[in-house]
Formats: C-alpha cells, structure tokens, sequence
C-alpha cells in the first residue's frame, strides 16, 4: 500500500493585515517615561523635605534589613530611617523634633 504525498500549502489569510497588540497608555519611549518618573520622584521627594543618601552595605546586612522590613510590614528605607533615628535619641544628638511619636509616624506604626 503506498501512501501518497500531498503537497498542503498554508495560506496566512491575516499576513497583511495590521496586529495592533497592546495599545500604548504612553507616548514616549520607556526610557524616556523612566526618566520623567524619576524627575517627578525627586520633585515630590524634596517637596516632602527629603534628601537621598547613599549607602553600601554587605550582602548579609542588606538581606537582614530586608527580612526585618517585611517582617515589620514597612519599606527597607523606613526601616533604616527608623534604627538611624533611635540610634541618635540613644546618644543624645536629635532634636525634640525627633520625638519616639515622630519615629512611630516615620515608619508607620
């Protein structure tokens, strides 16, 4: 019994036709909108009286701040806002505007 070959050729009857995909909610490229939020960040951030420090730290000290944030349920920075805060009140450097209620609003609790 032989068994015959046909030739099948597919058709595309869409190849021409446009797929729109997700529809853009912004204009501009992603990295342009990351660096507008960024800028936008920033505004809001001095507006609220902040400043940015930088900090390095271990791999075991960042790990440790992490698990202790969640565990806390606040942000990583708030975390370390809050040790710097008490660790000033131990030594006697803040101010009365860094009260133990200013540090409880700080890091939400």
């Amino acid at each position: 019994m032989a068994v015959e070959k046909t030739d099948r050729t597919t058709m595309d009857l869409f190849a021409t036709e446009k797929r729109r995909g997700r529809p853009r909610s912004n204009p501009l490229p992603r990295k342009e909108q990351l660096r507008v939020n960024k800028r936008n960040q920033i505004q809001r951030d001095r507006t609220l009286g902040l400043k940015r420090i930088e900090l390095k730290v271990s791999d075991e000290l960042y790990t440790a701040l992490n698990e202790q944030a969640t565990l806390d349920n606040v942000s990583r920075g708030q975390l370390i806002e809050s040790i710097l805060l008490k660790q000033f009140q131990q030594v006697g450097k803040a101010d009365e505007t860094l009260s133990a209620a200013v540090i409880d609003e700080q890091i939400g609790r």
